[in-house]
């Protein structure tokens, strides 16, 4: 039975990448979707999954049949927007996660990039920051700028500037995605779709301005879908000028088994395997799920690595005497924004009570 790389997920139809490259449109099996699964969506962009091709007919179109979930390396998950006990599964086996921030325009806080970098951590992702828009700040915003990237950096998170319509910083992030998958996340608004045009132009995904008179973005991008990804063609071997456009123009790679091939289909030795990149709806909040308080603390390296220096051994960092986290806050070592950010998460404050952007 054919595996493939579930791309697109709408409803109760799914698109699947075969290992030839062609696209499948396709349902789940009955029992796949009943499996006991706890999240709001059994199958999620990045799965890979097993199915037949041309199964079933549904209405007037033949379409495939998932039969199969294979195991996940990994996955992120936050909050459901509807059902706030249980979690929904944004995208899975992934090597990163690129948080989309912009200081203005809209605005994202500490607290939501927090969590999404909490979240990751937990779930063993590696993040990037990438602050996109940089073209377009004025002097106080460039502070505020420049105060994110202390916070961040200091932490020993990597940043990156971007603007996606003036082009700069888009090689640094093209060398950052070459051969992997990568999933961005972040506000509405923040540029998400424009930037995966500008790595990317032959994908043309919608777009739209941020209303001014609320500072807002608007979802252009309605459910995650993954895009695989050319790159120049001297460096990403997988696209020629006769085997890489279809008709119309757009770019179609023809891969298989995920790795790069010469025309005979002959596997050969490559740097770079194929790039994927998932684009996600923008959230205006990011709810953290089954996590405990013990759990959370861990997932702060600043505080994870005082945590040996504090008088309890259970210290929670909220009100013990001799604790090395708190010390470390007054004294500035660590941020006053992060430490915030920490209470809320473990009080159960919800992100959009505090941090709300715009």
């Amino acid at each position: 039975m054919p595996t493939g790389l579930l791309m697109r997920s709408t409803g109760s139809r799914y698109t699947v990448r075969g290992e030839d490259g062609v696209l499948h449109s396709c349902i789940a099996k009955g029992k796949l979707r009943t499996k006991g699964y706890t999240s709001t969506n059994p199958l999620a962009v990045g799965d890979v999954v097993d199915f037949e091709p041309a199964a079933e007919t549904v209405g007037n179109e033949l379409v495939g049949a998932i039969t199969h979930l294979h195991d996940r390396r990994n996955y992120l998950v936050r909050k459901s927007v509807n059902l706030s006990h249980r979690k929904h599964v944004i995208a899975s086996n992934m090597d990163q996660c690129l948080v989309l921030v912009t200081v203005a325009r809209p605005w994202t806080s500490f607290g939501f990039i927090d969590r999404v970098l909490v979240t990751a951590e937990a779930y063993q992702i590696p993040p990037v920051i990438i602050f996109n828009k940089v073209d377009d700040l004025n002097h106080d915003e460039q502070a505020l700028l420049a105060e994110y990237e202390a916070v961040y950096q200091g932490v020993g998170y990597r940043t990156l500037r971007t603007s996606a319509l003036k082009g700069i910083g888009i090689d640094e992030v093209k060398a950052l995605l070459r051969g992997k998958v990568s999933l961005l996340v972040g506000h509405s608004g923040v540029g998400k779709s424009t930037l995966v045009n500008a790595i990317d132009p032959a994908l043309d995904l919608d777009t739209w301005e941020v209303s001014a008179s609320t500072d807002k973005g608007q979802h252009t991008t309605t459910t995650a879908q993954m895009f695989e990804v050319g790159m120049d063609s001297e460096e990403f071997v997988g696209r020629s000028s006769e085997e890489g456009r279809d008709d119309s123009g757009s770019h179609a790679l023809r891969l298989t088994s995920f790795a790069l091939r010469t025309t005979n289909h002959e596997p050969r030795p490559t740097p770079y395997a194929p790039t994927f990149l998932i684009d996600t709806p923008g959230v205006k909040g990011f709810g953290l799920v089954d996590m405990k308080q013990d759990e959370i603390v861990d997932q702060f390296p600043e505080f994870f690595a005082r945590k040996g220096e504090c008088r309890f051994g259970n210290c929670t960092h909220l009100r013990e005497p001799g604790c090395a986290v708190l010390k470390a806050v007054e004294e500035g070592a660590i941020a006053a924004s992060r430490y915030r950010s920490y209470v809320d998460m473990v009080e159960g404050v919800e992100e959009d009570d505090t941090y709300r952007a715009g």
